[in-house]
């Protein structure tokens, strides 16, 4: 079978060709090597350009590549070798053996030697173990990848699979943004590996992937509970089997609740990855807190003060997930406040409440997405118009906090001017200054400046 990468920028699709013609008249070869194979066998353009060199030694390698790009030898010790102001990586096939108990625990070294067929058996999964040789377009696919590919399975490699536990939250957004089902014999091997050596910003980004590119995030997190990973992350294993108010969620227990979320949110992306991972996460989240206040009274089943209880365990997960704090508390906001939309359009709010609104949640327009995957996920809603949320955003275009919390018309330039010396006093007066404007008592900068001035000795 012969192909030809979807490379988007041909200045990179020349770099391969370049690349590629140089290891050959040195006696290698050059090949191209896991996403970019895969992505283009399902037709999508590729971004990110893996290239395994046979035959050639490391040094020799890094010398003929500066020759004709500049390099980055970040990775050199593992023989990995990027092209500056390129998506290109370019790496000799590695070795690794066994040098401890830990999944950490190998040692690796470059080996040109290597057999291709080897060098694919190290891979995670059979669609991401293929190669192609980009000067003739030939397919090498040792473990019907292909084959997986078109029939949408998900297939380990080999028995190397459970070298690195991260590959079990690789299956997982895998899963979601193909839309594949995982080998029975794959899931079995994820059972025998866990997350504990794995760090922060490994974890993360592959969550972050099952939520910014997941078509169907519920099929990433059913997999991780096939896998048997929900046990390392106890605020997603206490929603399986918590119940609901059928009048209200005919879909059943809050874990499938929140698998319908998650797939409302996927279908409403935006774009911007810091606003869809807020909002995302948020939706994940969001329901965290029902476990910890379901009660069964009177016939009825009630969750009083779950938004307020999912707080902590929402933090809890989150800070295993990413360092970004600032992601981290902007997600917590949207998930105490997930059913202020609906509460507010039900009993009329007013514009000092919105205003109000608006600062905690920074951007209303996120607390509504959350709000309208949370409607979306409940039973037979799934393209259901979101009256409240619709309500809200008009409210807030009228007052201009759609996408902003209200700025504040009185600064502390504003009190300098009025012959106030800086001190501890300016945040105090600044503070009821906002409080008055979000009221609604002040409207302009001439009316804060009126209003402090009134409350100066």
């Amino acid at each position: 079978m012969r192909l030809t990468p979807h490379i988007e920028a041909g200045l990179a699709a020349e770099s391969v060709k370049r690349l590629s013609e140089a290891v050959r008249k040195r006696g290698g070869q050059a090949m191209l090597v896991g996403g970019c194979v895969r992505d283009t066998l399902l037709g999508r353009p590729v971004k990110d350009i893996d290239i395994e060199v046979f035959g050639i030694s490391p040094g020799d390698l890094k010398a003929l590549a500066a020759g004709l790009f500049r390099i980055d030898l970040v990775g050199q010790s593992f023989g990995v070798i990027k092209l500056k102001g390129l998506p290109i990586d370019v790496s000799i096939p590695r070795r690794e053996s066994k040098s401890g108990p830990g999944h950490r625990d190998f040692d690796i070294m470059s080996d040109p030697a290597l057999p291709p067929q080897d060098a694919a058996a190290r891979r995670d999964f059979t669609i991401n173990a293929m190669s192609c040789d980009p000067l003739t377009g030939e397919l090498f696919d040792y473990f019907g990848g292909l084959s997986d590919l078109n029939a949408r399975i998900l297939r380990h490699t080999s028995s190397r699979f459970t070298d690195d536990p991260l590959r079990v939250l690789r299956g997982m957004q895998f899963v979601a943004r193909f839309e594949m089902r995982a080998d029975p014999a794959t899931v079995a091997l994820c059972h025998a590996v866990g997350p504990e050596s794995l760090a922060v910003e490994r974890v993360g980004d592959e969550w972050s992937k099952l939520v910014l590119q997941g078509v169907r995030p519920a099929l990433g997190l059913d997999f991780l509970r096939a896998a048997g990973w929900l046990a390392h992350y106890p605020e997603l294993a206490a929603l399986v089997d918590c119940p609901q108010e059928p009048r209200w969620h005919p879909e059943g227990d809050v874990w499938t609740h929140t698998l319908k979320c998650m797939d409302a949110f996927a279908r409403e992306r935006v774009g911007d990855d810091d606003e869809d991972w807020i909002v995302g996460m948020a939706t994940l989240c969001h329901d965290f807190g029902k476990p910890a206040t379901t009660v069964e009274s009177d016939g009825r089943i009630r969750s009083l003060g779950h938004d307020q209880a999912g707080m902590a365990p929402t933090r809890s997960f989150l800070e295993r997930l990413t360092r970004q704090s600032a992601r981290v508390e902007a997600a917590l906001v949207l998930v105490r406040l997930h059913m202020r939309p609906a509460d507010f359009r039900k009993n009329r709010a007013g514009d000092a409440a919105i205003r109000r609104l608006a600062a905690q949640v920074q951007r209303l327009d996120r607390l509504v997405r959350v709000a309208a995957a949370d409607l979306r996920g409940t039973g037979g809603c799934e393209l259901a118009d979101d009256p409240a949320g619709r309500w809200l955003m008009e409210r807030a275009e009228q007052l201009r906090v759609k996408d902003s919390a209200p700025k504040p018309l009185v600064l502390g330039r504003h009190l300098i001017a009025l012959g106030m010396t800086p001190g501890p006093q300016f945040g105090p007066l600044l503070r009821q200054c906002y409080e008055a404007q979000l009221d609604g008592v002040i409207a302009s900068e001439e009316e804060g400046i009126a209003w402090v001035r009134q409350r100066l000795p």
